[in-house]
């Protein structure tokens, strides 16, 4: 043993390099338990959920664990290192546990996005009817924020607990005093933003509107993507987004397409001549309507709702499964009932009557009277 010691070299048997040793064989120990737990959990969350992405653990507490694990080591090794000044020391440890309580904070947060994961995954908003989901979808939004925003204010709380110091926690409450008389006078001056806020508590129970509902506001037609603490996110079909104030939804009347079910109904107007016959039409619409899968076989009907002095109007109402395949549904009515009046009924299509009577005809410096019948298409 007295060799081997003799042989190692002299920066070997210094204080620091123990410390420096024993610092690194901690982080290791605590990359590879992370690694190792990390890995596990993966793989058991993906088996129990029969899910690609799980639950979300590895995704949303992975890097928060770490900086723990870390951090720990950190704090556990500090005491061996040798020969630092009392005052450094304080600092070095104040900071390591202050990002400790950081990094608390954010693994809490990850946790809420975890459970939220878990408890929305039976919940798709890709299914058939997706009432039920789209409502916890929309509520698991709104509460994640009111959950967030606490944690925040409780780990700015613990942040000032860490300071064993009263003169800390006599700033700590003046400072959270001056942030109550200042919440007032800003709440005060800017009305819009806490009528959005509780806009948003009156949204999240009494549902007006929920995540993928389909809206119609100001004549946009779009479908709700996100509804945050202050606006909600609609997509326009045409990919654009209209951003509304919570407010807006409470204050104002819009159009909620699936409020109560996805099913819609639709109609397609067709303007013919009153030479048509109304009946081979409407078994021409049945015809159309059986033999598409946007159809869900509830509605199909055809009628006369309007006549001018040169059309007759027949509406073609169809049913379908949500407002998207209706809207393809009434372009394939147009289409087809067009087409098919255009080959059987050539005709039949709007024309414009108009004639020259006798006494027209006498007051035109003596020509023959004469009385025709000019038509044509529109």
């Amino acid at each position: 043993m007295t060799i081997a010691a003799a042989a190692l070299p002299n920066f070997t048997r210094h204080p620091w390099f123990s410390a420096v040793f024993v610092f690194c064989g901690i982080i290791v120990l605590a990359s590879v338990v992370h690694y190792i737990l990390f890995r596990v959990l993966k793989k058991r969350e993906q088996e129990r959920s029969g899910l690609r992405t799980g639950w979300g653990i590895n995704r949303f507490l992975s890097h928060p664990a770490r900086a723990i694990f870390f951090l720990t080591c950190g704090t556990i090794a500090l005491p061996l290192i040798p020969d630092i000044p009392e005052h450094l020391y304080a600092i070095i440890r104040q900071g390591l546990v202050m990002a400790i309580v950081v990094s608390l904070g954010w693994f809490a947060i990850g946790c809420v996005y975890v459970v939220q994961e878990y408890m929305l995954r039976k919940y798709d908003l890709k299914v058939e009817n997706n009432i039920r989901a789209r409502r916890v979808h929309t509520q698991f939004q709104l509460f994640r924020r009111i959950l967030i925003s606490f944690i925040v204010v409780i780990t700015i709380g613990a942040l000032l607990w860490t300071f064993n110091d009263p003169r800390i926690w006599h700033y700590g409450s003046g400072l959270l005093a001056s942030a109550g008389i200042a919440s007032l006078i800003l709440a005060t001056a800017a009305k819009s933003t806490a009528s959005n806020f509780l806009a948003g508590l009156q949204i999240a129970f009494t549902e007006p509107i929920r995540i993928d509902d389909v809206v119609v506001i100001q004549g946009e037609w779009g479908r709700v993507e996100e509804i945050n603490s202050a606006y909600v996110v609609v997509r326009i079909w045409d990919l654009r987004r209209l951003i509304v104030p919570l407010s807006f939804f409470i204050e104002n009347s819009f159009q909620n397409w699936t409020r109560q079910a996805a099913d819609i109904l639709g109609t397609s107007f067709l303007y013919v001549d009153y030479t048509v016959p109304v009946e081979d039409l409407r078994q021409q619409l049945r015809r159309i309507c059986e033999s598409s899968p946007l159809w869900d076989g509830k509605v199909c009907g055809l009628q006369v709702t309007n006549l001018s002095e040169r059309t007759m109007e027949l509406r073609c109402l169809m049913s379908s499964r949500n407002s998207s395949e209706n809207f393809d549904l009434r372009c394939l009515v147009r289409e087809q009932m067009i087409d098919y009046i255009r080959q059987n009924y050539p005709n039949a299509f709007p024309t414009t009557r108009f004639a020259a009577t006798s006494e027209i005809a006498v007051s035109t410096q003596g020509s023959q009277p004469e009385t025709f019948l000019s038509s044509g298409r529109n």
